[in-house]
């Protein structure tokens, strides 16, 4: 399955989490996702059938993107056109629809399973920096973007590039942004300064710190906001 339709009206992280009937469901980076433990393969099997037979299917509801394995299902939601690559309205609904599915088979939804991880990359020939991960990637320049590639089948981490005005000696100019739920980032962090990673920066908190590994390769923990009001969705 593809997520390439709009749908409806364009929405925010904050507008997704705040609707109801959303729970199962975290905003990591790229577009809304849920973990689904299903347990088997078939069991999972059974569950995406059902996902496709749910009604209004293929009539007007974006169709989601589905990855199966033994273990579990992740579902992910996010519309992927020329000129837009995020949320929609119709996101919320389908997002319900699909999370109803799963009560009816008895398969519970594990929200703190998904992340999404992003390859960023410091560039100060950004064009043609660009151009030659696009060309060995295979990828695509992700809506209107020229610092962003995503892989054109959303298998692959996407790639940002990040521009520079002048080098940073003694720091590395490629790092790993780890998307996870609002609600996990505490823990994600602690886990990793356990491990003997350090804090660099949390100036961006509580969206987004920087962490380094003991040798002082570094990544970044990213979340998209927890839920706030919003009085036009339901």
């Amino acid at each position: 399955m593809t997520g390439t339709e709009s749908g409806a009206a364009h929405i925010r992280p904050q507008q997704f989490h705040a609707s109801t009937g959303v729970a199962d469901w975290r905003v990591v980076g790229e577009g809304a996702c849920a973990y689904f433990r299903t347990g088997s393969f078939a069991a999972g099997a059974r569950f995406v059938q059902a996902i496709g037979e749910m009604p209004g299917s293929g009539d007007g509801l974006p169709h989601p993107d589905v990855d199966v394995r033994p273990e579990g299902v992740t579902v992910r939601l996010i519309a992927v056109t020329d000129d837009y690559y995020g949320l929609a309205e119709l996101h919320v609904d389908l997002a319900r629809r699909i999370s109803a599915v799963a009560r009816a088979l008895d398969i519970p939804a594990d929200p703190s399973a998904v992340q999404t991880v992003q390859i960023t990359v410091d560039a100060l020939a950004g064009p043609a920096v660009v151009a030659f991960w696009r060309a060995l990637l295979g990828y695509r320049d992700r809506a209107n973007s020229g610092e962003d590639l995503i892989d054109p089948h959303r298998r692959g981490a996407p790639f940002y590039f990040q521009p520079m005005d002048e080098p940073r000696p003694q720091r590395n100019r490629l790092h790993v942004d780890v998307w996870v739920p609002y609600d996990e980032a505490e823990a994600r962090i602690a886990a990793a300064l356990a491990a003997g990673g350090r804090l660099v920066n949390d100036a961006d908190a509580p969206s987004n710190w920087v962490l380094a590994d003991p040798e002082g390769n570094e990544a970044c923990v990213g979340v998209a906001g927890p839920p706030e009001p919003a009085p036009d969705l339901p």
